[in-house]
């Protein structure tokens, strides 16, 4: 800011003829010293620094917790002198027997704990005995050891000719002993003083080994439960805190038997594996049901344990993984890796990823019809795709693929595939609805065929129906008047799909589809009950679970819907009988291998190195079109009339693609009501007349139109 400046000092007399200036000029604002701070806030701010300071703060955990090792230390030391000169150890595991309601095991500790009180009483009742025993003894060693000396002194006294000799061996011995109680003499003034501290280390020690001190003193690593072993001590605290009455007065009944619940701890793969039989009047429910709780107080994330029931009664298993050990990647497929494998449909087994244990998880894709599950981009196409590559390098495998998602995921089986759709339309969906009623026939033909020759064997043909939700929730209707989606007997997908699942399996012509977001309305039950392998991605809820997997999977510890959406991608839970479960699973959980695009594309390329040429069609030729009037007219020949089912079997005959299974006596029917005409009834059954279709026809030649099938 600018101002006058005005002078602060007293200045001589200025000349006569000075006239006074002003000029601009910054003034600065003088800001007078703080207040002098006490000396003694100063103080306590520094002590509170200097004592809430990290560095403190860790040394004062050190010395508590190296002085509550020794505390602890001497405790447990206490407890097992305790135990070993007592029955409590007998007692407390057969309370825990009891708490467990294994009254055999119980009946067994009890003799044991019998037979231990009996050697006391003998060892207690020998004692009596003992001092007079000991005297005796005494006498006796010492007479026969002074004997013995001097018949030594004697053989020396013979052989050297001197009759001193004789007392030579005594005297030596006298000799050593005053050595021994000099050395005694020397050593005990130090030991006296050093023994306490040695004691002390010792105590320590087993202080340290055990963590017997509070949590809060424990290391950082410790504390927060990083690295963080899985001993049975920790399994059994974490079950006690999971919230179950019986189980935790079970637990305390038990004391510190209640590792008694516990099968091994066994490593498997990233984690370990413990079986933990759970007391009476505690369900395996109860501890499913807890799963976070469970995962929590073992230092985990709830994604990072599993609970699964085995066969034995009254049992959960844990798998409990190391800490971040699921969020790292698993290694690439061996199809990537591996450019000499080839596949085998009959015998292979499929490599897809990694279970649990960090084994290989393969499967068998031997006559099983298959469905994938999940959440919206969750790595469910990449799974389905993953099995596709691998039996693409049988060549004796065929392949009829409609991807309704339609963004090139299976562009590459151009050229492997025999027929392939792609685009999400509905006419799209009409066209793998045609491609999966052609499969039907084609099922039939290679049953009529193994009637014929029963030792016929057919090229396994995989149907697949990529995004089938679209399928089943497609809204058009035929011109038969039967719509192609929904899950009633008169829709077309979802009809087509039953009859495949219902019988293509012995002449391996096999189903694999692909959804996602499971419901009743885009999944049916009857098709999702008919696949063989049933495996699912992350769900959101368990009744999706249960759609996905079935109820007797869920019920034994699959859980999907437990996955995370977007961390677990890719990680399947499986229930099937084409890859190996654990003795007492009814499901595994897989991570499965992730192949790109470009990877997949060098797959398929081998592959169709092996296959020579193919011709790939984007949908199914069906063929010319047909005039269904004028073949049953043509069918019915020169009979007056002719039973209904019979018509439609020569029409069959006539054309099995155009005359499939779409066409039943309702279909004809309505053909004939079209034009004027229908079945009437004779004798019983119904049939059509002769002279009716060549009415029919007669009329529509008149009015110039045509009835196409």
């Amino acid at each position: 800011m600018s101002g006058t400046v005005v002078p602060l000092h007293k200045t001589p007399d200025p000349p006569a003829n000075t006239t006074t200036t002003t000029q601009n000029v910054t003034t600065l604002s003088v800001v007078p010293d703080p207040a002098p701070v006490p000396l003694w806030v100063r103080s306590g701010r520094a002590v509170r620094r200097i004592t809430t300071h990290e560095r403190t703060r860790e040394a004062g955990r050190s010395a508590v917790r190296h002085s509550m090792y020794v505390v602890g230390g001497t405790r447990i030391v206490a407890r097992r002198t305790w135990d070993g000169r007592t029955g409590s150890r007998y007692e407390r595991m057969l309370r825990a027997a009891e708490a467990a309601g294994n009254y055999e095991v119980a009946q067994e500790w009890e003799e044991r704990l019998q037979r231990f009180r009996e050697a006391r009483h003998r060892r207690r009742m020998d004692l009596l005995h003992s001092p007079l025993d000991a005297a005796k003894g005494l006498a006796v060693g010492t007479g026969v050891g002074i004997g013995a000396l001097v018949e030594l002194g004697v053989v020396m006294a013979v052989n050297n000719g001197e009759v001193a000799d004789v007392v030579t061996p005594l005297a030596a011995t006298i000799e050593f002993i005053a050595l021994l109680i000099r050395i005694v003499q020397v050593v005990w003034g130090p030991a006296l003083t050093i023994g306490p501290f040695l004691a002390l280390l010792a105590l320590w020690s087993v202080g340290r080994k055990q963590q017997a001190a509070p949590v809060w003193a424990l290391p950082a690593n410790v504390r927060s439960g990083e690295g963080e072993p899985i001993t049975p001590s920790i399994v059994v605290k974490a079950l006690r805190d999971l919230g179950v009455p019986a189980l935790r007065n079970a637990i305390k009944e038990m004391g510190d038997a209640g590792a008694a619940m516990l099968g091994p701890i066994r490593i498997a793969g990233c984690g370990v594996e413990v079986d933990v039989t759970l007391p009476s009047g505690v369900s395996t429910v109860e501890v499913q049901q807890r799963r976070r709780k469970l995962a929590e107080n073992l230092t985990r994330h709830e994604h990072e344990v599993f609970i699964t029931l085995p066969e034995a009664a009254r049992t959960v298993r844990l798998w409990i993984a190391d800490s971040g050990a699921l969020d790292e990647p698993i290694g690439p497929s061996p199809l990537v890796t591996d450019e000499t494998m080839t596949a085998d449909y009959y015998k292979g087994k499929a490599p897809w990823g990694q279970d649990l244990r960090g084994d290989a998880a393969t499967i068998s894709l031997f006559q099983r019809h298959l469905l994938v599950t999940g959440l919206s981009n969750q790595g469910k196409t990449a799974a389905l795709r993953a099995l596709a590559l691998w039996l693409a390098l049988d060549r004796s495998v065929q392949f009829w693929i409609a991807d309704l998602k339609g963004i090139g995921d299976w562009a590459m089986f151009d050229g492997i595939a025999q027929v392939l759709i792609e685009g999400p339309s509905d006419d799209h969906v009409i066209q793998a609805t045609e491609m999966v009623e052609e499969a039907v026939e084609e099922m039939n033909r290679r049953i009529a065929a193994r009637r014929n020759d029963p030792a016929l064997i057919f090229a396994p043909l995989i149907v697949t129906v990529d995004e089938a939700q679209l399928a089943f929730m497609c809204p058009v209707i035929g011109e038969d008047k039967r719509p192609y989606g929904g899950s009633k007997a008169t829709s077309r997908y979802f009809m087509a799909v039953r009859k495949i699942h219902n019988q293509g399996r012995a002449v391996d012509v096999l189903m694999w589809q692909g959804t996602q977001d499971p419901t009743d309305q885009n999944l049916p039950k009857l098709v999702r009950e008919g696949a063989h392998t049933r495996a699912s991605l992350v769900l959101g809820t368990e009744s999706q679970a249960r759609m996905a997997l079935g109820d007797k999977a869920v019920d034994g510890g699959a859980a999907p819907h437990l996955l995370r959406q977007g961390l677990d991608k890719g990680t399947l839970v499986i229930a099937s009988d084409g890859i190996t479960i654990p003795a007492g699973q009814a499901s595994i959980t897989v991570r499965t291998h992730f192949i790109a695009d470009e990877p997949a594309a060098e797959i398929a390329a081998r592959a169709k190195a092996l296959r020579g040429d193919v011709t790939t069609m984007q949908g199914i030729d069906r063929g010319e079109e047909r005039d269904a009037l004028a073949d049953v007219a043509a069918v019915i020949g020169d009979a007056a009339r002719l039973r209904t089912t019979e018509v439609l079997k020569r029409l069959h005959a006539l054309d099995s693609k155009v005359y499939g299974n779409q066409w039943t006596n309702d279909r004809l029917k309505r053909l004939l009501e079209e034009h004027g005409e229908e079945p009437k009834k004779s004798h019983g059954v119904m049939v059509v007349h002769r002279e009716h279709v060549l009415r029919a026809l007669a009329d529509r030649d008149s009015d110039g139109s045509a009835s196409a099938a």
